[in-house]
Order: structure tokens, then sequence, then C-alpha cells
């Protein structure tokens, strides 16, 4: 077992990785076998490279009792047992997660159109749960409700293309369509042929062009602070539009992200601001673009109400992005329901997981379909 003296510190790397290694000379001569690690570290081998340019996509990997997650965290399991210890690993056969392990299973799927970076949590024979983060976002965007989630889901996460670890490309389309189209071949691929399907904010949309294609694989819907047309539109997202330097600064990135939560004391974490920096301003700008254009087109409650699926909106009351009163524009749609959450801004799920996760599991639950 590494000792904690010996042992690699971790820390976050600004740019396309979340972490870097140090003091790797005492580290490696003491680490057991490790698993490939995409674009550094290869199948048992003791020598880890130096990551001056981490690689766009990495993987995790396992060792002695430390475990990389979605979206670059590192736990410590008690005892560390490396790889006898259930802990997931992305072995020359794939990524996978021993039984029993509550880790998360995180892979990247190819797709025509690019990698699609996918996070698993949770019985693999429980109903689907689909999770899909908003603009300037990423599948990190739901570590902290996850947990909450599986006791009675099999929870997906994915980035979409042009955020977190997904690829990036200048010469694909980022319309909501295209968005929701490759959702649904993730979840071909994963084998899922029912979901319930969650949105943060423009991940809601998504969501709703997701059911527009795929009837049959979408059973109901969750949008959490997905306004429903433009007129409900407070502070548009386009501060970042712009800039005459990319990255952005740390002080860019708050003034940015300052409308994304109400909470008093509340401090979006760095690593998500990082996720922002992680994208490139092509992307940022389309991917806004996009959800702009799908709402011109048609609103949200129109498009769901001709689509009859189950319905249940949430909406921090304080949201200073989106207005909260037009959330009742979605009672318009047969069936729907509405929760307000009151001291809760744009994004409930990071200010208050536990108050997110009451009505939201309220709702999955009641419309989950065994053996997705």
């Amino acid at each position: 077992m590494v000792d904690d003296e010996s042992a690699f510190e971790l820390g976050f790397y600004r740019g396309t990785c979340p972490f870097l290694f140090r003091r790797l000379e005492t580290a490696t001569q003491k680490l057991p076998p490790l698993t490939r690690y995409v674009g550094g570290l290869h199948a048992h081998k003791h020598v880890l490279p130096a990551l001056k340019d981490p690689p766009a996509r990495p993987r995790q990997v396992s060792h002695d009792g430390y475990e990389w997650l979605c979206g670059g965290t590192f736990v410590q399991y008690p005892g560390g047992t490396g790889g006898d210890s259930g802990l997931m690993t992305d072995s020359d056969d794939g990524p996978h997660m021993k039984r029993g392990a509550e880790a998360t299973e995180s892979s990247t799927l190819s797709l025509d159109d690019g990698d699609i970076h996918v996070c698993q949590d949770g019985s693999r024979d429980a109903p689907a749960l689909l999770l899909i983060h908003g603009s300037a976002s990423s599948a990190r965007s739901w570590d902290a409700l996850v947990p909450m989630l599986t006791r009675s889901h099999h929870v997906v996460r994915i980035d979409l293309l042009g955020h977190g670890r997904s690829a990036k490309p200048a010469d694909r389309g980022y319309a909501l369509p295209d968005q929701a189209r490759r959702t649904g071949a993730v979840l071909d691929r994963l084998g899922v042929e029912h979901a319930v399907v969650v949105g943060h904010s423009s991940g809601g949309a998504v969501a709703t062009a997701l059911a527009e294609q795929r009837p049959d694989l979408v059973t109901a819907l969750a949008l959490i602070n997905t306004g429903p047309s433009l007129d409900a539109l407070v502070a548009p997202q386009s501060t970042a539009v712009g800039l005459a330097q990319w990255p952005p600064t740390d002080e860019q990135l708050r003034r940015f992200a300052s409308t994304a939560v109400s909470r008093a004391g509340y401090r979006i974490p760095a690593d998500l601001l990082d996720e922002v920096r992680r994208m490139t301003l092509h992307t940022l700008t389309e991917t806004m673009r996009a959800t702009r254009d799908y709402l011109e087109q048609q609103t949200l409650p129109d498009r769901l109400t001709a689509l009859g699926k189950p319905l249940l909106v949430i909406f921090g009351e304080d949201d200073r992005r989106w207005r909260s009163s037009s959330a009742a524009d979605y009672r318009a749609v047969p069936g729907a329901k509405v929760e307000l959450l009151p001291g809760l801004g744009h994004s409930p799920l990071l200010e208050d997981p536990p108050r997110t996760a009451s009505p939201l599991l309220a709702f999955t639950t009641s419309h989950a379909v065994r053996g997705a």
C-alpha cells in the first residue's frame, strides 16, 4: 500500500485535465501494477510519465485505495486494497466496475460526430434515469445529487458534445436535435430501452428534443429550471461571448457564473468553473445559440403538450436567469406537476441537492420502467 507520504499528490490542473501528479520519484517505485490510463499509463507498468501535457480525455485509474471518479474526483477507500477492493478500472477490455462497488463507471463512446463521455452509477438492473446537464456545464454538475438517486435507479450521465470530457469538434452541429440524437445513440449503445429523462436548464430542452425523436425511449420528463420560452429569460448567458481572450480568466468565469446560483453563501466550486474553461469559444457560443433557436421555433409547453409524457418541473424560486413565475406556463401541459423551491436559484441541484432530490425521486420512481 502506498502511504500518505510517498503517494503522489493530487491537484487540479486548469487545462484539459483536472489533475496532475507530483513527487513521482518516490511514488512510482512503490505503486502496484496499474490498469491502463489513456494517454499516459499503460497496462501493468509501474512508471508514470510526467503529465506535462495531460490527455484531453483521461479515464479513471484505480490503485491502492484510490479511484478517479467521473469528473476527476479522487476518493480514498478504507484499507486501500488496490485491485482487490472492488474498484472500477479502465482495462484493455473496456471500463468496468466490480459488482457491489459504490463507484462511478466512466467511459468514452465513439460516435460518428465525436467521442462522448459517459458516467454510470447504481445497479444496471434498476430502472434507467438519464441526467442531462445545461450549457457550459457537464456531467459533474450532478455529482452531489447522484448518490441520492442510485438506490432506486441506474443513473446515466453524459457530457454533451462540446462539453466536459466529450469531443469539441469545430465542424459538427450543436443544434439541440443533434445533441438529442447523440444522446439517444448513447443509450442505445448502453442497452437502455426506456428511461426517465431529467434535464437542467438547457438540458431540459435537450431532454424534450430526445422525447420528440424517441418517444419509445423516454417514459417521463423532469425539467429543472428550464425556461419554457424566450419570454421568460432574465439574464442572457452572453457575458462570455466576445471575450478578448480564451480561455477566460477566473474573474471572467466568476462573473459569467454569478447568476447560476442564488442561495446565500453558496459559491460554485472551482472545478465546475474549469468545465467552462474546457470548452472552446466556438462550442460555448454555438451551444448557447442552439438553445435560443430551439425555443424560438416553438415553446416547450407546446412541445410537451404534443408529446403527452408525464412531466415534472422543478424551479428554484430565486432564479436569476429565467423568471421562476414562468414555471406556471408548464401547467398548460396536461398532468404536469410544478414544484417551486424557495431560497434557491438557477441550480438547485448544486445549491441544495436533498431538497431537489425529494420531489425528483417521488416522480422518477413512480414512472420508472424496470428492466430498462
